[in-house]
């Protein structure tokens, strides 16, 4: 028997404590219930979504100026999502996920950086860039933001492609598109109710804490979880500066004095000066301008359109204006009128104010009004991370004026002003008046761009002639070609002409040069061969991704540029996913032809009636007609896509390519600059053609095991 030496108290003591110290530190393991894939998959999905939006909507409210570009931030979310499923094949599970602590780094960048990016060009005008004394020229910025977006929306979706291959396509598919739908109705419910970014960011860490019990908490969770609240108290802090979150708007209120040295209570929307409350009569001359060309006369029926805080109705009521309807599309903005406009121009009896788009108001109501104005509508933003239309695009087109010239009375008068920064931007307004109207309108210029335009019978009854009060004067002289008239299928106001400006294509051609590299230094690190690329799921993201955009810009025509609007769009787009999923589930469809002929025709039916001629009445049957010749093409869209992805052998593969197809899809977007959105619809055909060939005729790299002209169709591993 061997002799053992007696061991001190403090000898055991030692020994336990470095025996404790090699033992792994204790970890929660997974719930049950969050552990199921389908759950999983779910909460995955509507993370993404959720985040996507809060980053879509807070990150150009925080940077000025990338709210012209917002549609940059979604294909940085489609290339993040389609890197992380990239990614995610290489099957390690780190240890601990770098998206708390890649979203901190963000937030703190944008809000102590004070990043800014500034465009200047001739030819198209960013509202605000002359207001903004804190404006820096920084070219550097949106690449940026595009980077880290990118690795953010990757490292969120790590576990996205194991989920997808985890179950049948299509049920997977289901699952996913569940998430995101509670990911787009979550952010609108939120942006009901003006919440500040403190919630939003809150809803992302309860998400987080919920992925993280479903994968079972680990020793370095509690790292994640500094990173979250870092992220939290940052937002607490940017709380701390005042906002008020609109559905559209970052809205701060601050001290300034107009020209006259009148000091006035300023609006700031994302950071840039919007508009002022005068503590008596509002000082701009603009507002009077029409009561100086008629004096004397009063109007009993008198429409605002951009009603704002209520200078331009507190300017009607004190002309003995009979009744005003005073339409402004952020009910926050109206609401500070309604709070601090010393006048109370929204508590006068003869005012009727409404929460609307203004083109969605003109093409509702049945009234005829005897003095119409477009009060200094510019957004300053963009309704939605698809397509170019800003808030006030579909106002400003010929269409419009149009809608305008059938709701005036038989002696009416229609006026816009503003300080339209470029000349030719004035002679371009005034000749989309002429078309519209049949009659040269009248004009007055304050300085250079300052100018008060006016139309209508009581104008047309001047024949030629000058009016009773004030001199008029006359349209800018402009060298070079007119400019281009906007219209509802090119409602670029602020452009001169068709043409992709070089700062857009500075910024595409980045965004185009870093997924192929972020894409290739993914496949290499994952060993994931070119072969398990799909040209088919590829070109379907790219055409759908265009026939989206198509549709939303339709519907913002047609029932408003709001944003309520463009969350119900997305919302009956995932709701159509669906729908086609149970389609093709239920009738197991056989053959794809048929599909992509009922396709074809859709886009040819929605191309020959463009959205502008489903402006007729009554209302239920142009809701009718409108849905059908919009969404038809989103159906059968959704039908030829999940009729491939159902029996797909790559699901995860297939959806990062569909992914990386939708964010190229972004880039060609930008050709409706130039031709316009019907003619997206052309494009949208060639590329679902392109898309059938690579299934039929064409079969490369990951598609040669697929097939959709034959009972049955599967994907090659």
């Amino acid at each position: 028997m061997a002799h053992r030496s007696p061991v001190s108290p403090e000898t055991r003591t030692v020994r336990y404590t470095l025996t404790a110290a090699k033992r792994p530190l204790p970890s929660l393991p997974p719930v049950p219930f969050l552990r199921d894939p389908r759950v999983r998959l779910v909460l995955t999905s509507g993370t993404l979504l959720f985040t996507e939006l809060l980053l879509i909507r807070w990150i150009p409210a925080t940077v000025k100026y990338v709210g012209f570009f917002t549609n940059f931030l979604l294909m940085a979310s489609f290339l993040g999502i389609g890197i992380g499923i990239l990614l995610g094949r290489s099957g390690r599970k780190l240890a601990v996920s770098p998206f708390a602590w890649l979203l901190f780094g963000v937030v703190l960048l944008v809000l102590v950086a004070h990043l800014d990016v500034q465009v200047k060009s001739s030819d198209e005008v960013f509202f605000g860039l002359a207001e903004s004394t804190s404006a820096d020229t920084n070219f550097v910025v949106l690449p940026l933001v595009f980077v880290l977006v990118t690795a953010l929306m990757a490292a969120l979706a790590l576990p996205l492609g194991p989920l997808l291959r985890s179950q049948p396509p299509l049920q997977a598919y289901t699952f996913d598109i569940i998430g995101s739908m509670a990911g787009i109705a979550g952010f609108a419910v939120l942006a009901w109710f003006w919440t500040p970014p403190l919630v939003w960011f809150g809803i992302v860490a309860v998400l987080l804490l919920l992925l993280g019990l479903g994968a079972g908490l680990g020793p370095w969770s509690p790292i994640s979880g500094i990173a979250v609240v870092s992220v939290l108290y940052l937002a607490l802090l940017q709380q701390g500066w005042g906002a008020t979150w609109s559905p559209y708007y970052r809205i701060n209120l601050y001290d300034a004095k107009d020209a006259a040295g009148v000091a006035v209570t300023g609006i700031a929307v994302d950071g840039i000066p919007h508009q002022g409350i005068w503590p008596g009569q509002p000082g701009e001359p603009s507002y009077y301008q029409v009561y100086k060309w008629f004096p004397g006369k009063t109007y009993n029926e008198v429409l605002v359109i951009g009603a704002g805080t209520g200078n331009d109705v507190a300017v009607a009521l004190q002309h003995d204006a009979g009744h005003i309807d005073a339409v402004e599309i952020d009910p926050a903005i109206q609401q500070i009128g309604v709070d601090k406009q010393p006048l109370r121009p929204y508590a006068d009896p003869r005012v009727t104010a409404y929460i609307n788009d203004g083109r969605a108001f003109l093409r509702t109501t049945t009234k005829h009004y005897d003095l119409i104005i477009f009060a200094l509508p510019d957004s300053l933003t963009l309704v939605a991370s698809t397509g170019n239309v800003r808030l006030e695009s579909f106002l400003f087109t010929v269409e419009a004026f149009q809608s305008v010239r059938d709701h005036l009375t038989p002696d009416g008068t229609f006026v816009l002003y503003n300080s339209y920064r470029e000349p030719w931007l004035v002679a371009k307004i005034d000749s989309m008046i002429e078309t519209a109207f049949g009659t040269k309108p009248i004009l007055r210029l304050f300085g250079e761009t300052e100018a008060v335009f006016a139309d209508g019978p009581a104008i047309a009854a001047l024949k030629g002639g000058a009016p009773p009060g004030d001199i008029v004067s006359p349209v800018p002289a402009v060298s070079g070609a007119p400019a281009t008239q906007a219209t509802d299928d090119w409602p670029f106001l602020y452009l001169r002409s068709p043409t992709i400006q070089p700062h857009y294509l500075l910024a595409l051609g980045f965004v185009l040069s870093f997924a192929l590299l972020a894409v290739a230094g993914s496949a290499r690190a994952t060993k994931t061969s070119l072969s398990g690329f799909s040209p088919h799921f590829f070109v379907l993201g790219s055409a759908f991704m265009l026939l989206e955009t198509r549709s939303l810009v339709s519907f913002s025509l047609l029932f408003g540029t709001t944003w309520l609007v463009n969350a119900l769009a997305f919302f009956a787009i995932l709701a159509s996913v669906l729908l086609a999923i149970l389609v093709n589930s239920r009738l197991k469809v056989r053959r794809s032809r048929p599909l992509y002929v009922l396709l074809f025709a859709a886009l040819a039916v929605a191309f020959a009636l463009p959205p502008e001629q489903l402006l007729f009445d009554p209302p239920w049957l142009r809701y009718l007609a409108a849905a059908i010749v919009a969404f038809a093409p989103v159906f059968l869209a959704n039908l030829v896509f999940t009729f491939s992805f159902r029996d797909t052998k790559i699901a995860d593969m297939a959806f990062a390519s569909n992914l990386l197809g939708a964010m190229v899809g972004g880039v060609i977007e930008y050709a409706a600059l130039i031709t316009g959105y019907r003619a997206l619809l052309i494009i949208v055909a060639l590329l679902y053609l392109a898309a059938w060939l690579f299934a039929s005729r064409l079969r490369i790299l990951a598609d040669v095991g697929l097939t959709l002209d034959s009972p049955g169709n599967t994907a090659a591993a």
